[in-house]
């Protein structure tokens, strides 16, 4: 099966969910030159945000993709209140959603460090390139950093370009 983020974003901005796209994707964004096999996002992860995750993806045979058995998406009260990431198998790919990102924090404070890019699909927000550079860092695992290889090189380039 393939990875659709494009319609994995679309589904999650339709059903209303307010989120920041991370990770590998995010890396592709800023211009890393990467294959990535998922979409990661941070969103607040109330009673509210998780209904709509659920509700987007409820017709994709979503599945916790990190549990032996691949138990099916079902939220009830009492998960709500447990959950602080949620990794999914779904029939448009892997979506990843976290409440935080390490080296940033928060939804919050990583909403507050990303940046608004429209594309045919819809509008949609990014981490910034500081901190995604921080957050890679923050992983620490060898893909990452060579991520952030790639993404101090992009940075450097930016600053060449304004002087």
């Amino acid at each position: 099966m393939a990875q659709n983020d494009q319609a994995l974003l679309a589904r999650l901005k339709n059903g209303g969910l307010e989120f920041v796209v991370i990770g590998g994707v995010c890396a592709v964004y800023h211009g890393v030159p990467l294959a990535t096999f998922d979409l990661d996002i941070c969103c607040p992860f109330g009673v509210e945000s998780l209904g709509r995750i659920e509700a987007a993806v409820h017709d994709l045979h979503a599945v916790h993709r990190l549990t032996a058995n691949k138990l099916s998406l079902e939220m009830t009260r009492d998960v709500f209140g447990q959950l602080k990431n949620l990794y999914l198998q779904t029939d448009l790919g892997k979506l990843d959603c976290l409440s935080e990102v390490a080296g940033v924090g928060n939804f919050d404070e990583v909403r507050k460090q990303s940046v608004v890019a429209r594309f045919s699909y819809g509008e949609f927000r990014f981490l910034g390139l500081d901190a995604l550079i921080a957050s890679k860092q923050a992983a620490g695992r060898e893909h990452d950093l060579t991520t952030v290889k790639h993404l101090l090189a992009i940075k450097e380039r930016g600053e060449r370009r304004k002087i």
